[in-house]
């Protein structure tokens, strides 16, 4: 026993020269060294009320992310969802921000994140529409542009997943979705067919010869490491933009998704007690579980639940059986293999018009072609 732990005590230092030197290797790899420096700050999508608004973001070193385009090599793609993950975060740190005529600061926790709460002064009400916030690291120059959306009167607002809802994940096969979301990019991952004409549809709100927005807000369980890629890709597809709700995978992963959902969705039926709510999702996880029990909490506020099939016949019995238990509450489930099908029943309630149901069907058709 002695004499091996005399050979591990002199090969010690000489392993530990190795690993840091993987370490170093690694990290040079994932953060390149001319990116490290200045501090950034990657704000998220403010939300709220014209009374009450909060904007939540990072604090992270660089990660010297290239724009997406088509053309990019798989290997490219990866190399970038590596260094989205193992992003260098940044705690401590002051950041201040401005929304119109408002202030409000904040200080980074140990994972980077901050939340500025902002509250109209004497200028009265933020107005509804979306707004820009500036951004500031305390004792340094420069500014950061964030999206503020001011949530006012609306018809009703849409919540909406993200993965295999809007976005092909293929969250049922584990290899696929590996292959799929890591070595995609903004403008390689494919939206499903029709949805960016039904999504428009729901938003638009044509009241009184004004045009005014219904809002949408997407929650997922992907991380907000993926923040850019995802708002990215709905700008690119022409989806309507809203708030994003995604994941601290260092802490709420261990939560799981349901829990991670539910609390989002309760926090804007709390937020917006007078507005009703559409409830869009797939078959692929828990979406139909967590629709239904809102549906059971709150009697009277959900307009209609559309999830997309995408999963086994096994799976869509359960689901029909959760329908039968929402139609009792006289909410209509609808589980559909396609957009269309959610298009026409949103026409039938009168949340869309014939005109876009024509641009949905269109849409869909156009990319089912063979």
């Amino acid at each position: 026993m002695s004499v091996l732990k005399t050979a591990l005590k002199a090969v010690q230092p000489a392993l530990e020269r190795a690993l840091s030197g993987l370490d170093r290797a690694f990290s040079g790899y994932v953060q390149p060294r001319r990116a490290r420096g200045k501090l950034i700050l990657q704000p998220y999508v403010g939300w709220g009320t014209p009374v009450f608004v909060e904007l939540t973001g990072r604090v992270l070193l660089p990660r010297a992310l290239a724009p997406a385009r088509t053309a990019d090599p798989h290997w490219h793609n990866f190399r970038n969802i590596l260094r989205r993950l193992l992003s260098r975060e940044v705690g401590g740190v002051q950041v201040t921000g401005t929304l119109g005529e408002a202030t409000a600061s904040g200080v980074s926790d140990a994972d980077g994140y901050f939340t500025l709460v902002f509250e109209p002064g004497e200028g009265g009400p933020f107005s509804e529409g979306w707004h820009e916030a500036r951004l500031s690291i305390g004792g340094r120059p420069g500014r950061t542009r964030a999206d503020v959306q001011v949530i006012g009167k609306a018809r009703f607002g849409v919540i909406s997943d993200l993965d295999d809802t809007v976005i092909r994940s293929d969250v049922t096969s584990v290899p696929r979705m590996l292959l799929t979301s890591l070595t995609g990019n903004a403008r390689t991952r494919l939206p499903f067919p029709g949805v960016s004409a039904l999504y428009r549809a729901l938003t638009r709100d044509l009241r009184g010869g004004e045009e005014t927005r219904n809002p949408i807000f997407y929650v997922s369980s992907s991380p907000w490491n993926f923040f850019d890629l995802l708002w990215q890709f709905l700008d690119y597809r022409r989806i309507p933009p809203g708030p994003l709700f995604l994941r601290n995978w260092g802490v709420e992963l261990l939560r799981g998704h349901g829990g991670h959902k539910h609390e989002v969705i309760e926090r804007l039926f709390s937020r917006f007690p007078e507005l009703n709510f559409v409830l869009i999702g797939d078959s692929g996880e828990q979406d139909p579980e967590i629709y239904a029990e809102v549906v059971r909490r709150h009697p009277g506020r959900v307009l209609g639940v559309y999830i997309r099939d995408v999963t086994e016949t096994g799976r869509d019995e359960g689901v029909r059986k959760l329908r039968e238990e929402v139609r009792q509450a006289g909410v209509d489930l609808v589980l559909a293999a396609d957009t269309l099908n959610a298009a026409t029943h949103a026409m039938a309630l009168g949340l869309i018009r014939p005109g876009e149901l024509r641009s949905v069907a269109a849409s869909v058709t156009r990319r089912t072609k063979p």
